[in-house]
């Protein structure tokens, strides 16, 4: 099996034992946004999983030389039956038109980033935060 093939099915499999309570919306928008990255040319996926703390993808273009992702989509998992998403990105990589993310001085390998969280089941925030995924990735190559 491929190394990303392997990766894939981490992180298919870590969906699938994804328990039931009121994160299976947050497991809706997870598998949405693994399914993005998933779909985009030249990128490799990374996952490091950390249970009781978080399950984090990250996408690194294979273009990229600077740095080892583009994004980082976080499930966080200090309470199993009530996790949230964080979504985070380098702030040169990406634009907030609707200034939903909080801005983190310093707080991404170093960098300064967006991080975008996500509490409740919301389609319009998802969409947005795919957008961004785009965007994250056109600027790495």
């Amino acid at each position: 099996m491929t190394e990303k093939k392997s990766t894939e099915a981490e992180i298919s499999s870590f969906l699938q034992e994804w328990e039931g309570g009121q994160g299976l919306a947050m497991q809706k928008w997870f598998q949405l946004f693994f399914d993005t990255v998933r779909a985009m040319e030249n990128v490799d996926l990374q996952f490091v999983a950390r249970p009781g703390v978080s399950y984090s993808i990250r996408p690194k273009q294979r273009n990229q030389k600077e740095r080892d992702l583009f994004a980082m989509i976080d499930v966080i998992d200090d309470d199993p039956a009530e996790r949230w998403l964080s979504v985070c990105f380098y702030g040169d990589m990406i634009a907030d038109p609707e200034q939903r993310g909080e801005v983190i001085p310093g707080g991404l390998a170093g960098s300064d980033g967006y991080c975008f969280d996500m509490f409740e089941d919301d389609k319009e925030l998802a969409d947005y935060l795919v957008d961004r995924l785009v965007e994250a990735c056109a600027a790495a190559a």
